[in-house]
Protein backbone atom coordinates (compact mmCIF):
# COMPACT_ATOMS: atom_id res chain seq x y z
CA UNK A 1 0.00 0.00 0.00
CA UNK A 2 2.47 2.39 0.32
CA UNK A 3 4.51 1.74 -2.64
CA UNK A 4 1.35 2.67 -4.32
CA UNK A 5 0.87 6.14 -2.40
CA UNK A 6 4.12 7.28 -3.27
CA UNK A 7 3.43 6.16 -6.67
CA UNK A 8 0.33 7.89 -7.15
CA UNK A 9 1.52 11.08 -6.03
CA UNK A 10 4.56 10.90 -8.21
CA UNK A 11 2.80 10.40 -10.65
CA UNK A 12 0.27 13.14 -10.30
CA UNK A 13 3.80 15.47 -10.24
CA UNK A 14 4.68 13.98 -13.31
CA UNK A 15 1.47 14.44 -15.39
CA UNK A 16 1.37 18.19 -14.04
CA UNK A 17 5.28 18.99 -14.92
CA UNK A 18 4.23 17.17 -18.63
CA UNK A 19 1.74 19.39 -19.35
CA UNK A 20 3.72 22.46 -18.52
CA UNK A 21 6.99 21.63 -20.37
CA UNK A 22 5.58 21.06 -23.54
CA UNK A 23 4.73 25.01 -23.96
CA UNK A 24 8.25 25.75 -23.53
CA UNK A 25 9.68 23.96 -25.45
CA UNK A 26 7.49 24.96 -28.35
CA UNK A 27 7.70 28.98 -27.30
CA UNK A 28 11.24 29.29 -28.85
CA UNK A 29 13.25 32.53 -29.50
CA UNK A 30 17.20 32.68 -29.27
CA UNK A 31 19.27 35.93 -30.06
CA UNK A 32 22.81 35.21 -30.62
CA UNK A 33 24.91 36.27 -29.87
CA UNK A 34 23.51 36.61 -26.04
CA UNK A 35 26.46 39.40 -25.87
CA UNK A 36 27.44 42.25 -28.24
CA UNK A 37 29.17 45.34 -28.17
CA UNK A 38 27.68 48.68 -29.07
CA UNK A 39 27.21 48.74 -32.81
CA UNK A 40 27.55 44.81 -33.23
CA UNK A 41 24.62 42.96 -34.72
CA UNK A 42 22.49 40.38 -33.29
CA UNK A 43 20.25 37.42 -34.53
CA UNK A 44 16.83 36.83 -33.82
CA UNK A 45 15.64 34.03 -34.34
CA UNK A 46 12.15 31.72 -33.64
CA UNK A 47 11.51 28.43 -34.59
CA UNK A 48 8.34 27.94 -33.14
CA UNK A 49 6.94 30.17 -35.87
CA UNK A 50 5.16 29.08 -39.30
CA UNK A 51 6.28 31.08 -42.43
CA UNK A 52 3.21 30.37 -43.69
CA UNK A 53 0.95 32.50 -41.46
CA UNK A 54 3.41 35.39 -41.62
CA UNK A 55 6.32 37.11 -40.56
CA UNK A 56 7.05 37.01 -37.01
CA UNK A 57 7.52 40.54 -34.95
CA UNK A 58 10.34 40.62 -32.55
CA UNK A 59 9.63 43.36 -29.89
CA UNK A 60 12.89 44.60 -28.31
CA UNK A 61 12.54 46.59 -24.92
CA UNK A 62 15.73 47.60 -22.84
CA UNK A 63 17.02 50.84 -20.83
CA UNK A 64 16.53 52.82 -24.11
CA UNK A 65 14.41 50.75 -26.33
CA UNK A 66 10.60 49.55 -27.53
CA UNK A 67 10.86 48.53 -31.00
CA UNK A 68 9.67 46.08 -33.24
CA UNK A 69 11.80 44.21 -36.05
CA UNK A 70 9.86 42.24 -38.34
CA UNK A 71 11.28 38.89 -39.30
CA UNK A 72 13.00 38.69 -43.02
CA UNK A 73 14.60 35.53 -43.62
CA UNK A 74 13.23 31.99 -42.79
CA UNK A 75 15.73 30.51 -40.42
CA UNK A 76 18.03 27.69 -41.69
CA UNK A 77 16.37 24.78 -38.97
CA UNK A 78 12.90 26.36 -39.76
CA UNK A 79 11.35 29.43 -37.94
CA UNK A 80 12.00 32.69 -38.80
CA UNK A 81 15.11 35.26 -37.99
CA UNK A 82 16.04 38.77 -38.39
CA UNK A 83 19.13 40.87 -37.87
CA UNK A 84 18.93 43.86 -35.44
CA UNK A 85 22.18 46.39 -35.51
CA UNK A 86 22.79 47.65 -32.42
CA UNK A 87 24.51 51.19 -32.81
CA UNK A 88 22.85 53.65 -31.18
CA UNK A 89 21.71 51.40 -27.96
CA UNK A 90 22.78 52.30 -24.34
CA UNK A 91 24.71 49.56 -22.54
CA UNK A 92 22.42 46.80 -20.82
CA UNK A 93 20.12 43.97 -20.89
CA UNK A 94 17.02 43.69 -23.49
CA UNK A 95 14.66 41.77 -23.65
CA UNK A 96 12.98 39.87 -27.01
CA UNK A 97 9.35 38.98 -26.76
CA UNK A 98 8.48 37.39 -30.49
CA UNK A 99 4.83 37.17 -31.80
CA UNK A 100 4.16 35.08 -34.48
CA UNK A 101 2.02 35.82 -37.68
CA UNK A 102 -1.09 33.80 -36.52
CA UNK A 103 -1.00 35.83 -33.24
CA UNK A 104 0.72 33.22 -30.96
CA UNK A 105 3.79 33.26 -28.55
CA UNK A 106 7.18 32.76 -29.86
CA UNK A 107 8.75 33.05 -26.72
CA UNK A 108 11.16 35.36 -25.31
CA UNK A 109 14.89 35.49 -25.03
CA UNK A 110 17.65 38.29 -23.92
CA UNK A 111 20.67 40.17 -24.77
CA UNK A 112 23.27 42.24 -23.59
CA UNK A 113 25.27 45.48 -24.95
CA UNK A 114 28.03 46.13 -23.98
CA UNK A 115 30.61 48.41 -24.71
CA UNK A 116 32.82 48.50 -27.53
CA UNK A 117 35.95 45.94 -26.87
CA UNK A 118 34.38 44.41 -23.87
CA UNK A 119 31.55 41.89 -25.03
CA UNK A 120 33.20 37.72 -25.73
CA UNK A 121 31.21 36.04 -27.63
CA UNK A 122 28.32 34.10 -26.61
CA UNK A 123 26.45 31.08 -27.45
CA UNK A 124 22.68 32.61 -27.44
CA UNK A 125 20.50 33.62 -24.73
CA UNK A 126 17.15 32.04 -24.09
CA UNK A 127 15.08 33.10 -21.10
CA UNK A 128 11.75 31.43 -21.47
CA UNK A 129 12.25 28.34 -20.19
CA UNK A 130 13.92 28.69 -16.64
CA UNK A 131 10.46 29.62 -14.96
CA UNK A 132 8.57 26.21 -16.26
CA UNK A 133 11.36 24.20 -15.44
CA UNK A 134 11.09 25.30 -11.93
CA UNK A 135 7.82 24.87 -11.91
CA UNK A 136 7.93 21.91 -13.13
CA UNK A 137 10.44 20.48 -10.50
CA UNK A 138 8.26 22.19 -7.96
CA UNK A 139 5.37 19.78 -8.97
CA UNK A 140 8.08 16.79 -8.23
CA UNK A 141 9.36 17.80 -4.94
CA UNK A 142 5.39 18.11 -3.81
CA UNK A 143 4.65 14.67 -5.02
CA UNK A 144 7.71 13.08 -3.28
CA UNK A 145 6.85 14.74 -0.09
CA UNK A 146 3.00 13.94 -0.31
CA UNK A 147 4.49 10.49 -0.83
CA UNK A 148 6.73 10.50 2.12
CA UNK A 149 3.72 12.25 4.42
CA UNK A 150 1.90 9.75 3.87
CA UNK A 151 4.10 7.16 4.27
CA UNK A 152 5.24 8.24 7.81
CA UNK A 153 1.54 8.82 9.08
CA UNK A 154 0.55 5.43 8.29
CA UNK A 155 3.74 4.07 10.16
CA UNK A 156 2.96 6.57 12.90
CA UNK A 157 -0.85 4.71 13.26
CA UNK A 158 0.60 1.36 13.25
CA UNK A 159 2.88 1.73 15.95
CA UNK A 160 0.27 3.38 17.99
CA UNK A 161 -1.96 0.49 17.35
CA UNK A 162 0.67 -1.99 18.38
Amino acid sequence: MKAKTVLGSAAVGVGLGTLLLPAAALADTTVSPATTPVGGTVVLTTTSCNPKAGDALFRVTGPNRDQNVRSTTAAAGGGLSAELFTAGFTLGTYTVTTTCGDGSNGGTASFTVTPIGGAQAGAGGRDGDTGVLVAGGALAAAAVAGGTYVMVRRRRRATAVA
